[in-house]
Formats: structure tokens, C-alpha cells, sequence
């Protein structure tokens, strides 16, 4: 099978005008006429009309006694005048119609006894007071709404009132969804085993979502194999009942990414490929003057081609302005390299240290679906950047209410799957507050500690010479700071290997070994001083490890490499290990603290967090991770 490689990619500006100018939107679907009632949110495609005046008779705007003003002329309390009912006075009620030859209304309050006949009237009253006349609300022929808005349920009422039961709007599109791969299960079979060479389709999902909340509605359809015959004959039979068709995956450019043909053959691409990370495999193209999409198959690279595509063209359709993000300036907590040529979106979690809000990167991975789930914003790294720098400020788009981002605590430094146990129980504790973790090292902590860009640092960092941990690092780093440093856990580290131990691996020295691949931690990650310390202990040369220079993030990223396959060892926590079925050699047990400045420790957000710490609900949970044990959990191991 010819790949179709991408030969001159489009800006997403430029990609975004060129497919949206192909289409009159405004009247690609020709209106409908729907029940008032059913019209809330939708928009009108022509002016609305009052059918009746409202209110349409004279009506009373109080209770109390209808009258003629003029015979209440000249009354006083020493003077009152008296007026008989059913003759000169008629009770009546809020909204009742005025009887004839009466012009205002007298507050029943202001009639000493609303019972007697006579009543007594001790002051006058004005023609029309306490009258809402005919017409006063609107009246009949009058224009209630022009073309192009949005019917709220006020304006709802209002049409109603005025004798309007249908109207005309806009039509909303139907968005047929194609998912596409072989390899997929659909979401109604999840509950079953899937077989290694199987994913969960869940991309549909997502996109039948974002479908609704603009404008559209979405049907899903059968999953297509990849078969340029079967998903061309998919394709041509969703046009005969779509305004939009959307194909989820098989945008790419590799053997078995068929869109291209399938829109190619029925009709026109007008753009493959858009210089955006993650999004690029995106197809544009028009089929019998419809449009259609070819969505990229990872969910985040979806989710961002729909924003940047689909979201703007069902916002033409239905005539509804897409309302921009709220944005807020941020500070990186590192740098973020980005390749040039290519306008990325890095999602971020955000939290406000002192006066910055510091931006935690998220997983960049254009298959990491839950960098969504935990983002609070967006950073856009312009095509012709080469990255954004640490501590230097941009602009977030905001995924979340600003106010949420007042209760987040920033902690950055080494990584440890306890933190996201932390932010669960912290959440449960007071929705109010967050925990966001950042994985940069522990040596990076302390310096982002000292820089004020984060509230608190986790860190298990060993001095050699003295075999004791953290203390050191932080007398050279935050010298002078005050600050309490907090046990979390002591944590076993070893050798993460593959189920089996297929390779015999059974030491550090075994890393040597010709045959052995190693996946590594970054540098100024507290297990990477700890393999440092452990390969000069045995006399052994970094420069012999096949894979020290290749470097993952958190114990969890190096535990999938072993996992996949693409390493044969590294070195981690057992709780990294046991999450993905590894088989684990133990080395050595480690102190695991967090670094907490005076500051921080004096805020109530993290006084809370510390309670959580010393929870029996934690400590359960944490134990029940393996490979840790609690028994200075939450202690203040040293202060400065």
C-alpha cells in the first residue's frame, strides 16, 4: 500500500480559511419551523412578529379597587370620599382585566376597611396608576426578535405572550461520526478482555460530545475496517443522510490510512496535514458540496483538530459565536522545547504561587487522553518558536474556572505515585482544593523551591558521604530558607524487569551486560543520583550502561518501557513495578520527604493536605501500592 505523505502542510489559520471560504454556512441548511416551546438556545433565521398586543386588555397591576381616578379627586382623611361597589368601586386582583369606565387602581392597603360598602378613599389617585394598559409590553406587529439571535427562555416567554407558538431557526446540523481501525472495539463490548493486538474506541465518544455542545447532533456509526473499499462505502452512504461527516482516525500518512482515498475518490481534499503538535494528520475535504473531516486518531490530537475545525464550522451553521476562552498570564515550571514549523498546544495545570500562577506540564503525548482530564489550561507555542523558557511569562488559555485555580498547591520535584493518592484524598477532603504535581527532579524542586515557583518540593535525594538524605541538597540549595522537611513514605527502589525476568537480571552489574537495555531517569532525579551512587559503589562506568543517556520522567514511564518492551531494566520503586506486573528486584530502601518552606507550612491549604498525610485513609491506600512503608509518614524529620 503508497503512503500518501504530506507534501506542503497548511497553518492552522491557513488551513481553517481555506476549508470554511468553501462553504456558505449560513445557508448550507435551509431553516425549519419549530414549536416555541422546543426553541430555547436555537437561532432565528428570520424577524419574529408580535401576533397579539400584551398584555391585550387593560389589566390591573395590584390588588385592591378599580375606580374612575377623577371621582377620587379632592379626598383627604379629614374630607374622604365614599364610594360604592359594583358602582363606583370593583374589587379586583393582579392581572385581572379592568372593568370598563375604571382607569386606575387603589391599593387595597390604602382603604381603611376593604370591607365595608361604601369604601372609604382618603387620597386620590391618578388615571392609570397601578394599570398595566394595553400594549404597554409590546404591542401587535411589533418586531419581538430580528434574524441571527439566540432564543433565551425570556425570549421564550415573550413569544409566547405575544401569540408566537412556531418559529423559524436555524437548522441544527446532523454530524454523521465514522470510526475507523481494525483494531477497535466498540464501546458496548469494553466489559470483556481485549485480546493485546485490540484498543477501546472511545474516540466517538468524545467527539459525539463536542458535537452537541456546538450546535450539532451527532450520530455514531459502525465501526469501519481499514479497507479503502469499505470506508469509501461508509463515507458515501453517510453523506446520504449527513450535513457533516467527521472519520475518526486513518487521517495519517501511513499504509493503512485510508481517508485520503476514501474523500479523494468521492469528492475533493482540500488540505492534508496541518502544522499543528498534536493534530497534524488532519484532512480537510468537501463531498457533494458537504463537509468533511478526517479527525486524527489519537483522542488529544481529536480533541484539538475538532476545536480548531469542526467546533468553527457548526458554530457558522447554527449562527453561535464560539466564546473565547478567558486567558491568563503564567509561568512555565521548565522549559518546554518545541520543534519549529509546527503551532503546539501543551496542556498544563496551573496553580498560583506568591504573585505567579506557575504552569505544571502535563504529558505531551498526543495518546495521553488524561492530560486532558487533568488540565487547567492551554499553552500555544507559536509555529515559528522553538519552545517556551522556564519562569518567563505566557498566556493560558483557561480550561477551568479562574477561581479554581486559587485552591491548587504546586508541588514539583521527584516523582512518587503517592502524590496522585494525595490529590484524590485532598479533593475528597475539600473539593476546593488541588494538588498539582510537577515531575522535574529532585534536585529541580529544591531550585524551583528556591526560585518561588512552587509551594513544596518532594525529594529523596542521598548524600553519598553521609549516606543520609535531603539535608544536604537543601543546605546547598535553600540555604537560609526556612522550611520543614516532611516524611512521605520510605520506599523500596530496585530493578524493574519484564514478567519472567527473561534476561536473568539480578544486580547492577547485570546492566553492563552487552544484551541488557536500561531506560534511565532524568538528570537531577533523585534515582538517577541513586544509580550514579550505586554504579561507582561497584566500580562500574556509566558510558557501559546501554541506555543511561535515554531518559523517562517518573517511575511509571520507565516501568511502561520495560513493559513494552523497548528496555529491559530500570531502576524504580516496586509500586511503579506492581502497577504493570513487573517483576522487581529490591535494592535498597529510600526516604522519601517533601520539602516544605515555613511559608507553606503556615497556609491552611497545605495544613489540610497535612492531615490528609497523616490519614489512616492514606496511609491504607499507600501500603496498599506496595513497596512503602509508613512508619514516619507524616513526621518532621528535620527543620532549617
Amino acid at each position: 500500500m503508497k503512503r500518501h505523505i504530506y507534501l506542503r502542510m497548511k497553518s492552522v489559520p491557513e488551513a481553517r480559511e481555506i476549508f470554511l471560504s468553501r462553504f456558505d454556512l449560513k445557508n448550507l441548511l435551509p431553516p425549519e419551523e419549530i414549536p416555541t416551546v422546543a426553541a430555547r438556545g436555537r437561532v432565528t433565521t428570520a424577524p419574529v412578529w408580535a401576533r397579539r398586543s400584551s398584555p391585550a386588555a387593560h389589566q390591573a397591576a395590584m390588588d385592591g379597587f378599580a375606580v374612575l381616578a377623577a371621582g377620587t379627586f379632592g379626598a383627604t382623611p379629614e374630607h374622604p370620599k365614599q364610594l360604592t361597589l359594583g358602582k363606583e368601586a370593583f374589587p379586583i386582583n393582579t392581572g385581572h382585566v379592568m372593568p370598563p369606565g375604571t382607569d386606575a387602581v387603589i391599593m387595597v392597603e390604602n382603604v381603611p376597611d376593604p370591607e365595608a360598602d361604601p369604601i372609604t378613599v382618603e387620597a386620590p389617585v391618578f388615571p392609570w396608576r397601578h394599570v398595566r394598559r394595553i400594549g404597554e409590553d409590546m404591542v401587535a406587529g411589533e418586531m419581538l426578535l430580528p434574524e441571527g439571535v439566540e432564543i433565551t427562555p425570556w425570549a421564550q416567554g415573550a413569544l409566547l405572550a405575544a401569540g408566537v407558538t412556531r418559529v423559524s431557526v436555524r437548522r441544527l446540523p446532523k454530524v454523521i461520526i465514522i470510526p475507523t481501525g481494525s483494531e477497535l472495539v466498540p464501546a458496548s463490548e469494553l466489559d470483556r478482555e481485549l485480546p493485546p493486538d485490540h484498543l477501546p474506541e472511545f474516540n466517538s465518544v468524545i467527539l459525539a460530545g463536542l458535537v452537541t455542545e456546538a450546535g450539532g447532533v451527532p450520530e455514531v456509526r459502525g465501526i469501519v475496517r481499514d479497507e479503502v473499499s469499505s470506508l469509501t462505502s461508509a463515507l458515501q452512504d453517510a453523506l446520504g443522510d449527513a450535513d457533516v461527516v467527521i472519520i475518526n482516525a486513518g487521517s495519517s500518512a501511513g499504509t493503512e490510512d485510508y481517508t485520503y482515498q476514501a474523500v479523494a475518490n468521492l469528492g475533493e481534499v482540500l488540505v492534508h496535514g496541518v502544522s499543528m503538535m498534536p493534530g497534524k494528520p488532519t484532512l480537510l475535504g468537501v463531498v457533494d458540496g458537504k463537509p468533511v473531516i478526517g479527525n486524527p486518531g489519537y483522542p488529544v490530537s481529536a480533541v484539538l483538530s475538532f476545536e480548531q475545525f469542526a467546533a468553527p464550522l457548526l458554530s457558522g451553521i447554527v449562527a453561535k459565536l464560539i466564546p473565547p476562552r478567558p486567558t491568563l498570564e503564567v509561568y512555565p515550571a521548565q522549559n518546554l522545547p518545541s520543534k519549529p514549523g509546527l503551532t503546539e498546544f501543551i496542556r498544563v495545570t496551573l496553580g498560583r504561587v506568591g504573585e505567579k500562577v506557575i504552569a505544571t506540564p502535563l504529558p505531551r503525548g498526543a495518546g495521553a487522553i488524561t492530560s486532558l482530564v487533568k488540565a487547567d489550561g492551554l499553552l500555544v507555542v507559536p509555529a515559528l518558536s522553538e519552545g517556551l523558557e522556564e519562569d518567563r511569562p505566557v498566556t493560558a488559555e483557561l480550561l477551568v474556572r479562574p477561581e479554581d485555580i486559587e485552591g491548587t498547591l504546586v508541588v514539583l520535584g521527584s516523582h512518587d505515585n503517592t502524590l496522585d493518592l494525595l490529590a484524590t484524598l485532598l479533593k475528597s477532603q475539600d473539593f476546593r482544593l488541588r494538588l498539582s504535581s510537577g515531575h522535574i527532579g529532585s534536585q529541580g524542586g529544591l531550585v524551583a523551591l528556591r526560585q518561588g515557583r512552587a509551594h513544596l518540593g518532594g525529594s529523596h535525594l542521598l548524600d553519598p558521604e553521609t549516606m543520609t538524605y535531603n539535608v544536604p541538597y537543601i543546605e546547598r540549595y535553600l540555604a537560609g530558607v526556612p522550611l520543614k522537611l516532611i516524611n512521605l513514605a520510605w520506599r523500596e527502589q530496585g530493578l524493574m524487569v519484564a514478567q519472567g525476568n527473561p534476561k536473568n537480571i539480578r544486580a547492577i552489574e547485570d546492566l553492563i551486560r552487552p544484551e541488557v537495555r536500561f531506560i534511565n531517569r532524568q538528570r537531577g532525579a533523585g534515582t538517577r543520583v541513586l544509580l550514579d551512587y550505586l554504579l561507582k559503589e561497584r566500580h562500574l562506568k556509566a558510558a557501559e550502561v546501554q541506555g543511561y543517556e535515554r531518559e523517562e520522567y517518573t517511575h511509571m514511564a520507565v516501568a511502561v518501557n520495560v513493559l513494552s518492551g523497548t528496555a529491559d531494566a530500570g531502576l524504580g520503586i516496586l509500586a511503579a513495578a506492581r502497577a504493570l506486573g513487573l517483576d522487581f528486584i529490591p535494592l535498597m530502601p529510600e526516604r522519601y520527604d517533601l520539602v516544605v518552606p515555613e511559608s507553606t507550612y503556615e497556609d491552611p491549604r497545605f495544613q489540610t493536605l497535612l492531615e490528609v498525610i497523616r490519614s489512616p485513609e492514606f496511609k491504607e491506600a499507600a501500603t496498599n501500592l506496595g513497596g512503602y512503608d509508613l512508619k514516619d509518614c507524616g513526621k518532621i524529620v528535620w527543620e532549617q
